[in-house]
């Protein structure tokens, strides 16, 4: 999953476009390195960052997708479905349905197309969204706890989603790191809650975002990192965000003697079972 900021102060300078021609230039920089998703973002979740009116989100959203098919990337991605899930006498999960040519078990008919994704909070984001492009991909870093309509609607429209593991907003989050079960037993709480929303509303197709940076320390983040494969039991794919991440700059001590940086935790997400990176 590559990323296209549509916001003047994005965390990664790099990763904003805010013209057609940059819009352009990045979505085929990130389609040159393989990517299968590219996810639009028109509102800054980086620490410390302000909230922004729906309607502002829209401005800056719609112009993009009205471009989506000028850049190459397909607007209708109706073709995107789930593989069905088997689990082994191990619990493993097997045929796992996952996004892109490169990773097992998701069934595209246009390879080498990217699917479209959209990173919203919003409910009414994803509404107007489809109606100007259909099928896509949201990606809710709040799991649908930012916005009540959001569950319903992605149920009711049959959207493949994104749920994500957070506490309180940018600003609040580095406050909100208190686990006393431990953070890994927290996130795995946390979905087990999601599951049963999701199941009671019938959303099929979602992914599971363990949140890396999001509320959490940077011994957390690393424990959450190492400790991945205890979120495979959910049979879902796991999406994994740790692209220049403060804590990717600190040492893992879980590892220690290993030099920090963001491409040994993705080497590190990947070894531990992550089935999408998403990248700058």
């Amino acid at each position: 999953m590559g990323v296209v900021n549509l916001t003047p102060d994005s965390f990664r300078e790099e990763t904003r476009a805010m013209t057609p021609a940059a819009i352009k230039r990045r979505v085929k920089a990130l389609m040159d390195r393989g990517c299968s998703i590219i996810d639009f973002g028109a509102v800054s979740t980086r620490p410390g960052a302000a909230d922004v009116p729906v309607e502002e989100e829209w401005a800056r959203l719609e112009p993009t997708l009205a471009l989506v098919e000028t850049a190459g990337v397909p607007s209708p991605t109706a073709s995107l479905r789930f593989a069905p899930i088997g689990v082994s006498d191990s619990g493993v999960p097997e045929n796992l349905p996952i996004f892109g040519v490169a990773c097992r078990g998701w069934r595209r008919s246009c390879e080498g197309t990217p699917a479209v994704s959209v990173d919203t909070t919003s409910a009414e984001i994803v509404r107007r969204t489809y109606g100007r492009i259909g099928r896509f991909i949201v990606n809710d870093i709040s799991a649908g706890e930012d916005d009540p309509e959001m569950l319903p609607t992605v149920a009711e429209l049959g959207l493949p989603y994104i749920a994500m593991h957070k506490r309180g907003n940018p600003r609040s989050m580095d406050a909100l790191t208190e686990y006393p079960q431990g953070v890994v037993q927290a996130v795995n709480d946390y979905f087990e809650q999601f599951a049963e929303k999701a199941e009671k509303l019938g959303i099929k197709e979602w992914i599971l975002d363990p949140g890396f940076g999001f509320a959490k320390t940077a011994e957390q983040n690393w424990e959450l990192l190492e400790k991945l494969p205890t979120l495979r039991h959910f049979g879902r794919p796991i999406l994994v965000g740790v692209a220049d991440k403060r804590f990717t700059h600190t040492p893992n001590p879980f590892a220690p003697g290993q030099v920090p940086s963001s491409q040994y935790a993705e080497r590190l997400a990947e070894e531990r079972g992550a089935d999408i990176l998403r990248i700058h």
